[in-house]
């Protein structure tokens, strides 16, 4: 390989993202992070096809540029929309040795094992829910499990205001999760399809019903991740390990680092960029 071994680069539309990057340092601490979010561009849930895969294209392109030989889409819009086209594309053209690995596909490998009924639910954004994605990848694996999805349009935005934990929070997250049992009352197992879902479980707990297992992705991920490593040593040895994570934001490096703690709960030095 060309280039010298670097950070694992983490990519999100927004801050959601900085979920998957904990679950992955809860795992897998010594390696080096680096973490871009395009906060000045996020929501991507209701862009188009088209502008989400230009601008993860972008961010894709400037963490190589900044020695990233793996990347992860922290970003579930991301996974769905131009994750396919990027490793398709892009990657052979860029440098055939680089990764680009999305949520998706750890969380869907997993879900077999989870369900007992094989019927299962998935809390995501428009995007997300409209590109079937998490339903095509279950089915590559599970043609059995009945797949029902339902957009939650406002979750993202009680996350990032910061009233994840406010009275109002309440309607909107019953709201959803009684209309996802309404689909289907057999489900038994709900895949939280948005990263910023996790910060929304109190909530997410009190209204479902009882038995249904719901799956955050953080700890799927990294254990992914982890299983990657070991059957592609080539890629890892081009990880540094120094336990180091940096971040980096297309909006104001002070309202990022605000955000961070509510995901992170711990304070963070944060560089602003520009993508385009």
């Amino acid at each position: 390989m060309s280039n010298p071994a670097g950070p694992i680069g983490i990519f999100d539309s927004g801050y959601g993202g900085l979920t998957i990057l904990h679950g992955i340092r809860q795992l897998l601490p010594q390696y080096d992070y680096l973490y871009l979010g395009d906060n000045a561009r996020t929501p991507y849930g209701t862009r188009s096809f088209e502008v989400v895969y230009e601008f993860t294209r972008q961010a894709v392109t400037r963490l190589f540029e900044m020695g990233c030989r793996l990347i992860i889409l922290g970003c579930n819009t991301a996974s769905a929309k131009a994750l396919r086209t990027i490793q398709q594309n892009d990657l052979p053209k860029l440098d055939p040795h680089y990764r680009v690995l999305g949520v998706i596909r750890p969380t869907a490998e997993v879900i077999g094992s989870l369900t007992h009924t094989r019927h299962v639910g998935i809390f995501a954004t428009e995007g997300t829910i409209k590109s079937e994605s998490y339903t095509l990848e279950i089915h590559k694996l599970f043609p059995d499990i009945q797949v029902s999805g339902v957009a939650c349009p406002f979750w993202v935005p009680l996350v990032e205001y910061n009233e994840a934990d406010s009275p109002g929070a309440d309607y909107f997250v019953k709201k959803r999760i009684d209309q996802l049992m309404r689909l289907d009352p057999d489900i038994d197992t709900v895949i939280l399809g948005c990263t910023h879902y996790p910060l929304l479980l109190p909530k997410i707990h009190k209204y479902m019903p009882r038995g249904i297992r719901i799956v955050a992705q953080g700890e799927y991920v990294a254990e992914s991740l982890r299983r990657y490593f070991e059957n592609h040593p080539e890629i890892e040895s081009c990880c540094t390990k120094g336990g180091q994570v940096n971040y980096l934001t297309t909006e104001n490096p002070d309202k990022f680092k605000e955000q961070a703690q509510l995901f992170l709960h711990e304070p963070v030095m944060v560089q602003n960029i520009t993508l385009g």
